[in-house]
């Protein structure tokens, strides 16, 4: 039976738990429980819930066509605000750029991320045996770029699905969008599990999140935060900064460096704008 939110905007999401009754043919949602997690992105113009009530979430990337690691870090940064946990999936490790993928996500390791490795197209069986443990009695959301490959994983998951898989575009190197809405799956008769897939991003905007929060969503800076000597430091300037001190013995690598830079200055931009 399908059920409606009450008004024209309702604000359920997918994995809202919610309280419904029967009318007529079809389901009124009356109220829902309280989130114990949401995945979110909020640009200047627009703000996006993923879903709710996840346990874990899984960033997709590939190793072609490249990913950037800008759009990585916010997904990171908007789960370590959502409270969600999160691992990072390595696709199509069997082609040549591999070794190139893995030495970039080497300081994601670092900070302590889970990289699981696979090659969802030519290794299916590798791939299951990698993910059937792992999102057994979870509620599981796929999160990952146009062209990474997660409506083919979605795909081996959940057979039935019938998601599309897009054609990689050679010329721009990102993939064609597939998936236009959030989608619930069931992996099982028991419905202990699901799996929710979301549509391809090309941009994820972080303006709900506060520059000064920033460095502690970071986990690489949030490690040295209570090093500084100021409460309110920046880590761009100030003296005495555990954060600085980490980046000049190398602690903390140059990317990550250029990402937190780029996110404080638009953060800063943002706020300046409300």
């Amino acid at each position: 039976m399908l059920a409606h939110g009450r008004g024209k905007k309702s604000e359920v999401i997918v994995g809202d738990h919610v309280r419904w009754q029967v009318s007529g043919d079809e389901g009124v949602i009356e109220s829902f429980e309280p989130r114990t997690s949401l995945l979110k992105r909020q640009d200047e113009w627009r703000s996006k819930n993923f879903a709710a009530n996840i346990d874990l979430l899984l960033i997709m990337v590939a190793t072609d066509p490249p990913y950037s690691e800008s759009q990585l870090a916010r997904a990171l940064i908007a789960a370590e605000d959502g409270r969600i946990a999160v691992k990072i999936v390595l696709n199509k490790i069997d082609l040549p750029e591999a070794a190139a993928a893995r030495e970039r996500l080497a300081p994601y390791r670092r900070m302590g991320y889970d990289v699981l490795e696979v090659a969802v197209k030519t290794d299916p069986a590798g791939t299951r045996a990698v993910f059937d443990p792992l999102l057994e009695g979870k509620t599981t959301l796929v999160l990952g770029p146009s062209g990474m490959g997660k409506s083919t994983l979605v795909n081996l998951l959940v057979p039935h699905a019938d998601a599309q898989v897009g054609e990689i575009s050679k010329a721009l190197k990102s993939g064609k969008h597939t998936t236009t809405t959030t989608t619930w799956y069931w992996l099982d008769d028991d419905r202990r599990s699901a799996l929710i897939d979301s549509p391809g991003f090309q941009e994820f905007g972080i303006h709900h999140i506060k520059s000064a929060e920033l460095g502690s969503l970071m986990l690489d800076y949030g490690m040295y935060l209570g090093d500084c000597k100021f409460a309110n430091c920046t880590h761009r300037h100030e003296p005495s900064c555990g954060v600085r001190a980490a980046i000049a013995r190398g602690d903390i690598s140059p990317s990550r460096e250029r990402i937190y830079e780029e996110l404080m200055g638009e953060l800063e931009r943002a706020a300046s704008r409300h």
